[in-house]
């Protein structure tokens, strides 16, 4: 017994085997500064990078202001996180040194070592909690540039402004004075333990002098004393509960929870002081008392007893306890959805669509969409398309003036699909950069093919309506998501023109132009492209266009605006082409109000146009009145301009958007019952209505429309959505939203009686289904091979009449170019199915038609019959099977498709019969 420890196992015995050396601090100090360096670059070439595309569209106030405010609110935080960490830390290590001196004759060391430790830790901390807390700037410039409501919470009485600006700073800064509390809470004890560890380790009671309980009192003082302020906080969160039958602080929340919470509140203050006192007093047992109770009362108060009077007192008598915040929840919510300012209107019982009724709505005749925009998209892919690397993203709906008058257009844009090029760095970065030009069409108006008639196709694109597209070329758009080099030395494609292509150079002023070397560098640091440094074919004319697709560009732009999911290409009066992207202020922390998809509060404030051959950038502001836009016009001055600066013939084409008119109309369904006892019971119900479409039964969706309100006389956009009971299909109102002019962002409901049943579509669909003629025409087009699409059924309030129109196209198995072959028309008890809109409306009011729908059974046919034939006969058979597929075929050239029917069913048995022959032999 030597006293050496016994090797570790397997351990070798040979001497003469040298150590591993372990590498020295310095190597590991020059990895992390490497590293720290390496992450510091990419930081900075990235801020200059992203500075560089702000300056190019004149937003580097927006760049600034928001980078001032990252530093600032992330160096404050993280300064005074830092701050207390490393305070607690020092003043314990200094504590604790005298208290081990004093208690001890043992020498302290390491001293240097833990201070080291501590400044690393609270340096490393700042730099965390710095960069997670940068996030939040907006908040903070939000809550020194807030503006007022001008509406008050019914429990506060306090402007809304508060909750939306002010609250949300407070709860930030009250978590993070808590966390910093106790994260210096932690580091004073662990120093202290560690000054003790000796002690511990021979089983000893530290011995805790009183200058350090008075450090951790304090501290602790002061985390009571922030808990609080959490507690004072959370008064108002009571106004964001669920707890109730609506959302917002219910009858158990103020009658009960209220309370509790201020007993907590002081209750952590009283905790606070007695953690000081007892320095004095000594005793220990007061202090844990208070916090005992601070915790059950926090347990019981807000949790237990308001679970029970919630369960055993509000639930049996609920509406007599809840009808004061069920009348907050109404009005708050119809506030911040703008419901409040909806117009409802009477719609007497609807008459039947009369000619003279018809002649006197033309316009709205001649723009009512046939073309759904899903069969349409699919059939500008098949004959617009032109190259594989085309495609259509959708289909957008607008109006324009055409020949004096108003028309209703489907238009898309033609862009890019890059997925069927070659993926070569030059063919994706520098030769196909853009796409080309737009296909547009009148909603109504079908070729004798069944096809729409094209106003605007090709390529180059030929217009045949006076407007001609001089700027056709689509640098940003909806699937330009990738970034490209123009004006570069290799050949810039524009658009195929037979079997050659057509080439271009680019002259906007779209991208950063790389004029200088280092700015090159730069952009092939930050996009991580060495292909820029290596090619040649760069000059100081080229330019690098990033961000392209326009919802990621408005959204680098203004981060804080929530944008629309349909932007829309316009054409101007020049001949270029722009897209308008809708965009709006919201909030989640609006008082009492129904919260849905993430948001309580939601304006269409801003107008965002979008060049899409330059991508200039222009934020409209369309509400001056709400108080979010203008603190965002506040922070960011030189971001926004006003609505009267747009060109006019910009503004003549803004539209409703459809996503805010979704969340509007949902919300309707239950709130437009503005009596608290109706609201209650859910007496008025209503629901958005069904419709068959695509072989399924889906959600009808809104959609825009030219027509004239029943109490006007003039005809204009809008945006309609029609209502049905809840659990019923019949039609109880609908809602139009106007988007023309000065009347732009005014919501119209029009209530039907109740006490009449007015046909919902679905009940049309079902009328269809059963209608004779109409359900054998459907069914012999999908019995021939076709498949039959029905479009959206569309309701009309044409006067004090409803004109019901669905569209049915045919498209083959084989094919994928859907044909328009019918139209569907109705109004009172009258259906008619006719090859056009005018035919059918014609049929409709009970003149004659054209030609039947479906050719009576006993029509002769024209082909000469053919004389018996013997049945076991090979060749015999095989004439007869010609002779019926021959007088197949001229029936449905004729369209009598009954006949067509049944020589389909003779050519069937013919072949039966010749395949039961030849297998015989």
């Amino acid at each position: 017994m030597n006293g050496r420890p016994n090797p570790p196992p397997f351990a070798s015995n040979d001497s003469n085997v040298p150590a591993p050396k372990a590498l020295p601090a310095r190597f590991w100090l020059v990895i992390a500064g490497f590293m720290f360096f390496y992450l510091m670059l990419r930081f900075g070439v990235g801020l200059y990078t992203e500075l560089l595309w702000f300056e190019h569209l004149l937003f580097e106030s927006v760049f600034f202001t928001s980078l001032w405010a990252k530093v600032g609110v992330g160096f404050a935080v993280g300064l005074s996180v830092a701050t207390l960490f490393i305070t607690n830390a020092l003043i314990a290590r200094w504590l604790s040194v005298r208290n081990v001196l004093f208690f001890s004759e043992e020498v302290v060391v390491g001293q240097n070592l833990v201070s080291g430790l501590i400044w690393g830790l609270g340096i490393l901390l700042a730099w965390i909690i710095g960069s997670a807390a940068s996030g939040n700037w907006l908040i903070f410039l939000s809550y020194l540039y807030q503006k007022p409501f001008g509406i008050t919470d019914p429990v506060f009485n306090i402007d809304a402004s508060f909750y939306v600006f002010s609250l949300p700073v407070y709860n930030f800064m009250q978590s993070w004075i808590l966390v910093a509390l106790f994260l210096g809470l932690l580091a004073s004890l662990a120093v202290y333990a560690l000054a003790q560890q000796n002690t511990l380790a021979e089983g000893r009671f530290p011995v805790i002098l009183p200058h350090i309980q008075l450090h951790l009192s304090i501290i602790g003082a002061l985390i009571f004393f922030t808990f609080a302020w959490g507690h004072w906080l959370s008064l108002f969160n009571l106004l964001y509960s669920d707890r109730g039958v609506a959302f917002g602080a219910s009858y158990t929340d103020i009658n009960v929870t209220m309370p509790a919470l201020w007993t907590m509140v002081a209750m952590a203050c009283i905790a606070a002081v007695i953690l000081l006192l007892n320095i004095f007093l000594r005793k220990p047992a007061l202090s844990l008392a208070v916090i005992f109770v601070w915790i059950i009362v926090g347990a019981v108060g807000t949790g237990l007893i308001p679970n029970i009077v919630q369960r055993y007192i509000v639930v049996p008598n609920e509406l007599a306890s809840e009808s004061p915040y069920i009348r907050n929840n109404i009005d708050f919510t119809n506030w911040a959805y703008g419901l409040d300012k909806v117009v409802e209107k009477s719609f007497a019982k609807p008459v039947s669509l009369t000619s003279d009724m018809a002649e006197e709505n033309a316009t709205t005749l001649k723009n009512i969409r046939l073309w759904d925009y899903r069969p349409l998209q699919q059939t500008y892919k098949q004959i617009q398309s032109i190259r594989l690397y085309y495609t259509f993203n959708d289909i957008d709906l607008d109006r324009y003036m055409v020949d004096d008058e108003l028309r209703q257009v489907a238009i898309s844009v033609r862009e890019l699909d890059k997925s069927e090029l070659q993926q070569t760095w030059v063919t994706q970065k520098l030769q196909f950069t853009h796409g080309y030009g737009v296909v547009a069409n009148p909603v109504n108006e079908v070729s004798e093919e069944g096809l729409p008639k094209l106003w605007i196709q090709d390529l180059p694109p030929q217009s045949s309506i006076g407007v001609d597209i001089t700027r056709p070329e689509i640098y940003y758009g909806e699937l330009t998501k990738d970034y490209v080099f123009v004006n570069t030395t290799e050949r810039e494609f524009n658009y195929p023109s037979g079997d050659t292509n057509v080439y271009n150079e680019y002259y906007g002023t779209g991208g950063v132009v790389m004029d200088t070397y280092l700015k090159r560098l730069a952009f092939a640091v930050s996009l991580n492209d060495i292909n820029m440094l290596l090619s040649q074919e760069f000059t100081r004319e080229s330019h690098v266009m990033l961000h392209r697709n326009i919802r990621e560009r408005v959204q680098s732009v203004a981060p804080f605006l929530l944008y629309d999911t349909d932007p829309y290409i316009v054409v101007d009066k020049e001949g270029h082409l722009n897209w308008i992207q809708d965009a709006y202020t919201f909030t989640d922390l609006f008082p009492y109000s129904e919260p849905t998809r993430g948001l309580n509060y939601i304006r269409n404030s801003v107008k965002v146009v979008i060049d899409a051959y330059d991508g200039d950038i222009i934020f409209y502001v369309v509400d001056d009145e709400d108080p979010i836009i203008q603190v965002y016009r506040a922070i960011f001055p030189k971001l926004f301009s006003p609505l009267s600066e747009m060109p006019p013939d910009l503004f003549d084409n803004i539209r409703y958007p459809e996503d805010l008119f979704r969340v509007q109309s949902e919300l309707f369904l239950t709130y437009h019952m503005r009596d608290v006892n109706v609201f209650y019971n859910k007496e008025d119900l209503w629901q958005l209505p069904k419709e068959h479409s695509e072989g399924t039964t889906k959600t009808l969706e809104p959609y825009y429309v030219i027509l004239s309100l029943p109490d006007s006389e003039q005809d204009e956009f809008l945006l309609i959505q029609p209502f049905t009971p809840s659990s019923k299909d019949n039609m109880i109102a609908w809602m139009a939203a106007r988007a023309d002019g000065e009347s732009y962002g005014e919501l119209v409901v029009f209530r039907f009686p109740k006490q009449e049943l007015i046909f919902g579509p679905l009940q049309i669909e079902a009328r269809i289904d059963q209608d004779p003629e109409i359900s054998a025409q459907i069914s012999l087009w999908n019995q021939s091979g076709s498949e039959v699409i029905r479009g959206n059924l569309l309701v009309l309030p044409i006067e004090d009449s409803l004109l019901y129109v669905e569209p049915l196209y045919l498209q083959a198995e084989s094919g994928e170019i859907p044909e328009l072959k019918r139209v569907i028309v109705a109004t009172g008890d009258k259906i008619a199915m006719e090859k056009t809109l005018g035919e059918a409306l014609e049929s409709l009011f009970n003149k004659k038609r054209q030609e039947p729908l479906v050719t009576p059974a006993d029509r002769e046919p024209t082909t000469k019959p053919l004389p018996d034939v013997d049945t076991t006969d090979v060749s015999e058979l095989a004439e007869l099977a010609e002779f019926h597929y021959n007088a197949a075929q001229e029936a449905s050239q004729r369209g009598d498709w009954a006949t067509y029917g049944d020589e389909l069913k003779e050519l069937e048995a013919v072949l039966q019969t010749l395949l039961e022959v030849t297998s015989s032999e």
